[in-house]
């Protein structure tokens, strides 16, 4: 049996959620609430092993009541149903520790499927949602070279065309020291041990043809 906590500040919403859930063999209702507060007491006095939480209510936000209801009791996931799907809920609730993100909009078969899947351990995400998360996480995610400066980044497209160091002095205008100092430079942020494996890293992350590609 599946032990589940309500938590939303809409008594029609939450009592039709609750209407629907009594119903469902496998589930049972250990208690509801209409407030953050509330839902952290009821999580402390009931223990249910899920809690289906709205996200704005009005003494505050699920993602407050998460924060403390996780640090009471880090096994309970919640499962967020809400009508917000901007990055300012999001990221907010992911990162408090919210198990799964649903909207409002899903049927109430998609809940009653997001609560059994909690608790086998498996988050739903709703599909807007992981999208933007997806987007997210293509955004953050650093290359090597994005730590090179502007001219270390000419030293390596210089190093990846297969040019020497007076080669590159040349054509940089810049002497002989500053060049080995910029590829020594070069060679530390990419984590590779010599300029061959440094003109590999340029080829294989396409910046010769980047290079290429603007003339």
């Amino acid at each position: 049996m599946i032990k589940l906590a309500v938590v939303d500040d809409h008594q029609v919403v939450r009592k039709g959620i609750i209407s629907y859930l009594q119903t469902e063999p496998d589930i049972e209702i250990v208690g509801e609430a209409n407030s953050g507060k509330e839902a952290v007491k009821l999580v402390c006095e009931k223990k249910p092993e899920i809690v289906l939480m709205d996200l704005l209510m009005e003494d505050g936000t699920g993602i407050d009541a998460t924060k403390e209801i996780l640090s009471y009791d880090p096994t309970c996931k919640i499962i967020i149903i809400t009508s917000f799907y901007d990055d300012e809920q999001v990221f907010p609730a992911i990162e408090a520790g919210v198990f799964s993100y649903m909207l409002k909009t899903a049927t109430a078969e998609e809940i009653v499927q997001a609560i059994r899947k909690a608790a086998r351990g498996e988050a739903v995400i709703e599909p807007r949602v992981a999208n933007r998360m997806m987007n997210r996480l293509r955004v953050k995610e650093k290359k090597p070279h994005d730590e090179l400066t502007e001219r270390e980044m000419e030293v390596l497209l210089c190093i990846g065309d297969g040019k020497t160091n007076q080669e590159i002095s040349s054509e940089l205008y810049i002497g002989i020291k500053t060049v080995k100092t910029h590829v020594s430079n070069i060679l530390s942020k990419l984590s590779v041990a010599d300029r061959t494996q440094a003109a590999v890293y340029a080829n294989r992350n396409g910046l010769i043809k980047e290079k290429e590609s603007r003339g």
